[in-house]
């Protein structure tokens, strides 16, 4: 069909090229079918004419596969079989899911933290379990996976483990060598293990903490290096990590006040996913921070504290949730993104029943959650 006018655009057509507002930032993407609601978005965006390919997308006018066709497909799928009449069904295997993968890997991770001061860590086993996770990596994301269940003292464990599938994550998005991608991974879930020698009085203690608590917090840096020292199957970056995930990149942070180039890389990941998860998740006495509002203090955090370029990449790369994901706005509004700006990609458009709501100039407003 080639390029045709906003007043010829259908729902049902077939983009055949990327719509770029005139920014350069990509509106829609090659291949997407357009909704009654994204001709809106064209109008507010100004977009004159789109590229549509030659053929209507799908069965019946509207870009999706023919009712019947999915239903029946659900239907043979079901409960992992392909459903035959008169018995001759095939089961196939049924993979563990994310949740169920991931709940295991909180449980082992428990038994050897607490275990961590009288016997060698379990590296090889915690190994096995964490490869068997991240085959469902392509699940995971950042701003939307929450636990299912936390136990009321079970925080420390679920952090450890969050830290690092992020940790692993992002070293994949850094392209870092896939040689790290594991040892990050270790980087990230043994980085507090230090914890396990600090007083658990202490530790947990809602209320401000003194100065000499504060102090004996701070050496948990110093613990986590030395029981990591023990461990086998671990490099000496992870082990950095474990004494390193508080320095800052100006040199203010502890336990050495090292900075730059000092400072290693596998710390400066963890870091990262370390601040996200401590204030994302749900403790006992802080309720969750919004995810977005998170990233916005972790993003003014890299000047100075923490590694820029790697927060960029996380900022980034964690933000590119597809236009149309639901979310629930602060003053708990359910809308859709319908456009993010890679410049300012906390806060997208959103559209509330069929109001564009613009983040970056409500600043009042921000994402609370992001539904799905």
């Amino acid at each position: 069909m080639g390029l045709i006018t906003l007043s010829e655009v259908k729902p049902g057509l077939k983009l055949g090229n990327d719509v770029q507002t005139f920014r350069g930032n990509v509106l829609f993407q090659k291949g997407k079918v357009i909704l009654p609601k994204d001709v809106e978005v064209l109008r507010a965006f100004m977009i004159h004419q789109v590229d549509i390919e030659q053929e209507r997308a799908g069965t019946n006018g509207t870009g999706s596969k023919d009712s019947s066709t999915s239903s029946a497909h659900a239907g043979n799928e079901k409960n992992g079989e392909r459903a035959g009449k008169g018995g001759s069904a095939v089961s196939t295997p049924v993979l563990p899911s994310l949740h169920e993968e991931y709940e295991k890997m909180v449980g082992l991770t428990k038994k050897a933290f607490l275990s961590s001061l009288a016997a060698e860590l379990p590296v090889y086993e915690l190994r096995t379990q964490l490869e068997a996770l991240f085959v469902h990596l392509k699940q995971y994301n950042v701003l939307t996976f929450s636990p299912r269940v936390i136990q009321e003292h079970d925080y420390v464990y679920h952090h450890a483990v969050l830290s690092a599938i992020t940790s692993y994550q992002l070293a994949q998005w850094m392209d870092l060598p896939s040689k790290d991608w594991m040892q990050v991974a270790f980087a990230g879930l043994f980085h507090d293990i230090g914890n396990s020698k600090v007083d658990p009085q202490i530790l947990h203690k809602p209320s401000t903490l003194t100065a000499s608590e504060q102090a004996e917090i701070r050496q948990h840096t110093k613990y986590g290096y030395q029981v990591l020292k023990q461990a086998k199957a671990i490099n000496e970056g992870a082990r950095l990590a474990a004494l390193q995930h508080h320095e800052k990149v100006d040199g203010s942070g502890y336990p050495l006040q090292l900075s730059g180039t000092q400072i290693h890389i596998y710390a400066k990941i963890v870091a990262i996913a370390d601040i996200f998860h401590a204030m994302t998740l749900e403790k006992i006495y802080r309720k969750a921070q919004s995810p977005y509002l998170v990233l916005e203090q972790i993003q003014s955090e890299a000047f100075g504290k923490l590694d820029p370029a790697i927060v960029n990449v996380f900022v980034q790369r964690s933000t590119q949730i597809h236009n149309g994901i639901r979310v629930k706005l602060s003053n708990n509004q359910i809308g859709e993104i319908i456009f993010s700006d890679r410049d300012h990609p906390t806060r997208p458009m959103v559209s509330v029943e069929g109001t564009i709501i613009n983040l970056m100039q409500q600043r009042q407003l921000h994402i609370q959650e992001v539904i799905g």
